[in-house]
């Protein structure tokens, strides 16, 4: 197993110049579904088309962008996206995090500072089948495995500060809440679409080309069913994801909160709205282990400026809240995002 991404790098990764925070602000969503999208954003920015193209090149190369390309909400489409978490023995943690990272339907896996000390996301096309695959992980390792579906999303996007104001993206899709019926399944059409996508865009002058020439379409089908993939919130939006480590806030803590359920839908629409907070949710209670339902994640600079955030969570709750805590992680264990089996 290679070495996790230890989040203790702010001295030998500064964060980008002005410059390339700018980029990043304006291409964070929003990158256009014409034939040279490049070229628009360029023109716009006074830069060149290949420059543009050179310099999301190397922020890629750097680390400072995990990808650059379409975010996909698979359950727009029938599918799950579930967080999971085990307390795994510190003389296994590596093997156990390399069985688990193995999965395919294994999107994200990070080490936090808790008894629960692996929490990691399943991706999977169908919802049937994340229970399957949580249950096999679970056999897998020998330890038991909690599972924290979504039960409401009351924010997902990472805004960051860029010269004193936080990211701003020009779009972001309506999250999917209960009782709203999924889309269509995916095509055929769809699966091949997604899988030439979801590692990232060619950095291309014609992206959408490129993947047309994949997947042998003319470019048009391409932009055109990526745009109805945003209009109905199955693409949540096209362009660049950060890396918060790499940007300089490398203290990432995932904070958890018991709030009364008559109040906690309410409350987690004014947390989502927060500066800093980059995904808001509400998932069920796993008693006796776990009493928390409301999960709001955290980014700062170091550990003080989340502490004060959710000093901030904290008096905003008020007495709706009986406890909470901070779990922050120590590594990055397995990032990809989104991976459709063939």
């Amino acid at each position: 197993m290679s070495p996790p991404d230890v989040m203790d790098r702010p001295a030998s990764a500064p964060g980008p110049s002005l410059s390339d925070a700018q980029l990043i602000d304006r291409l964070h969503g929003g990158l256009p579904l014409s034939d040279r999208p490049f070229a628009e954003v360029a023109e716009a920015l006074g830069l060149r088309e290949d420059d543009l193209i050179e310099r999301l090149d190397g922020l890629l190369a750097a680390g400072v962008l995990s990808r650059f390309g379409p975010l996909f909400q698979i359950e727009r489409a029938g599918g799950l996206f579930v967080l999971a978490a085990a307390a795994v023995p510190k003389d296994r943690y590596d093997a156990v995090a390399a069985m688990v990272n193995a999965r395919s339907e294994v999107a994200h896996n990070y080490r936090r500072e808790h008894a629960l000390n692996m929490w990691f996301v399943v991706a999977t096309e169908r919802a049937a089948d994340a229970d399957r695959v949580l249950a096999e992980i679970e056999a897998e390792i020998g330890l038991p495995v909690l599972a924290f579906p979504k039960e409401r999303e009351y924010f997902v996007e990472l805004r960051l500060p860029v010269d004193g104001e936080p990211f701003a993206p020009s779009t972001r899709s309506a999250p999917p809440q209960p009782g709203c019926a999924a889309g269509e399944p995916l095509s055929d059409f769809d699966r091949a679409l997604i899988a030439a996508t979801q590692g990232g865009l060619p950095l291309v002058a014609r992206p959408y080309e490129a993947v047309a020439a994949m997947l042998g379409v003319p470019g048009a089908d391409v932009r055109d069913r990526l745009a109805q993939m945003l209009a109905a919130g199955l693409v949540r939006r096209i362009g660049a994801v950060p890396n918060h480590y790499r940007l300089g806030f490398t203290a990432n803590g995932m904070t958890v909160w018991d709030v009364d359920d008559a109040q906690v839908d309410a409350l987690g629409e004014r947390i989502g709205a927060l500066p800093g907070v980059s995904h808001c949710y509400r998932r069920p209670r796993r008693l006796p282990q776990w009493r928390y339902n409301l999960f709001a994640m955290l980014h700062g600079k170091g550990r003080e400026a989340v502490e004060q955030q959710a000093q901030q969570i904290r008096a905003l709750l008020g007495d709706a809240c009986r406890a909470h805590e901070i779990l922050y992680s120590s590594a990055i264990l397995k990032k990809t995002g989104l991976r459709l089996k063939d």
